[in-house]
């Protein structure tokens, strides 16, 4: 079997070494060439034809934004990783890369306390997001490390199985690689505030959240909020998860309120979608519209599962919109989804399945 091919570009030569190293210690990755900056990067991808290319954010000559910009003008299909800082500066050029066309990325380990750890980390983070992103090497990884086989997921077109629209009380919304984008795409949809709350969990560290949520807020007909301990959960607001902490949301006499929990991780993550969906049932019943979008591994499934034992409805995004068909398509292979959509039709079928103004342009859509 070939070997996925891996550019690295980082403008540190210690980076570079590293990320180097703990790539070829895999046998089915194979580092054909590094470049210590943007504009060399891309002299060498028509010369190397990598399957795959890891790119730091913050480097000189021509930046990881601006690199991500010139690569899509003649790569469309190439899958980016980006390496960023765990900093406001690096969260904020890492949403700009992702915008720009990247397909994922990964925290630059820091604050670790040996270099095998730092090594385990790659690892652990890395490797398992190369194989999703080149699922045509015949395995896909997912986030607990487990190995799935590319050609046994289901593969979707739209699909709308449950025409019946039942009373919702809420909408929650679960996504990892890729969510960024899909989430800016489906927020900006509505063409009004929701009559229903909308709490969502996108895999992202702390501080990616927070401006995640900032941009969200500025693209949405709804108030979007990176939620806060007790918060009151209001008809119409988005509340995003932070990075790094499990969010729940709870009934208080007559009010509904965020909480928010630092237990261990679920399905390798935290926030966790499992965490969310499985508060979100305890508090709404079958009132529920779960939404499972593009991302690694499975989490969102038990979740998805718990909706649908007790009346709920769920929708999925289809494969072919979708970065990394992982959640969605554990979703859709259990027989879970009642919906399974592109991106650009899943804001109209919120807005139809919540008695909700419909988008216009999608609206026109589904008329013809």
């Amino acid at each position: 079997m070939p070997k996925i091919r891996v550019l690295v570009v980082d403008d540190a030569v210690v980076m570079r070494r590293l990320v180097s190293d703990v790539l070829s210690r895999d046998p089915q990755i194979e580092v054909v060439g590094t470049a210590p900056n943007g504009r060399i990067a891309l002299q060498r991808i028509p010369q190397l034809n990598p399957d795959l290319v890891t790119l730091d954010v913050e480097m000189p000559e021509l930046d990881g934004v601006a690199t991500v910009v010139e690569i899509r003008k003649t790569y469309r299909r190439l899958p980016i990783i980006m390496f960023s800082t765990v900093t406001q500066r690096g969260a904020v050029a890492t949403l700009d890369a992702l915008t720009s066309g990247a397909n994922d990325y990964v925290a630059k380990p820091s604050n670790v306390g040996s270099v095998l750890e730092g090594i385990s980390r790659l690892q652990n983070e890395l490797i398992p997001k190369i194989k999703a992103l080149c699922p045509q090497f015949g395995v896909l990884t997912s986030l607990s490390g487990e190995a799935v086989s590319a050609v046994s997921l289901i593969r979707s077109s739209t699909t709308i199985r449950s025409p019946i629209v039942k009373p919702v009380g809420v909408v929650c919304i679960g996504s990892s690689t890729g969510g960024p984008t899909a989430l800016a795409e489906l927020i900006a949809g509505f063409a009004e505030p929701l009559q229903v709350p909308v709490v969502m969990v996108q895999h992202m560290p702390p501080i990616f959240t927070k401006m995640l949520a900032e941009r969200l807020c500025k693209a949405s007909a709804m108030p979007c909020h990176e939620a806060e301990d007790r918060q009151l959960i209001k008809p119409g607001h988005i509340y995003l998860a932070p990075g790094g902490r499990h969010m729940e949301i709870m009934r208080e006499g007559g009010t509904v309120r965020a909480h928010l929990q630092d237990g261990p991780p679920e399905n390798s993550c935290r926030p966790a979608v499992d965490v969310l969906f499985r508060s979100v049932v305890a508090v709404y019943g079958s009132a529920i519209l779960g939404v499972i979008l593009t991302g690694m591994g499975q989490d969102g499934k038990r979740g998805c599962e718990m909706i649908r034992e007790l009346g709920g409805q769920v929708l999925a995004q289809n494969e072919a919109t979708s970065v990394v068909w992982g959640m969605p398509g554990a979703v859709v292979k259990a027989g879970l989804a009642d919906a399974i959509l592109p991106i650009s039709e899943i804001p109209f079928e919120i807005c139809r399945r919540t008695n909700a103004k419909q988008p216009i342009v999608n609206s026109l859509i589904h008329a013809n």
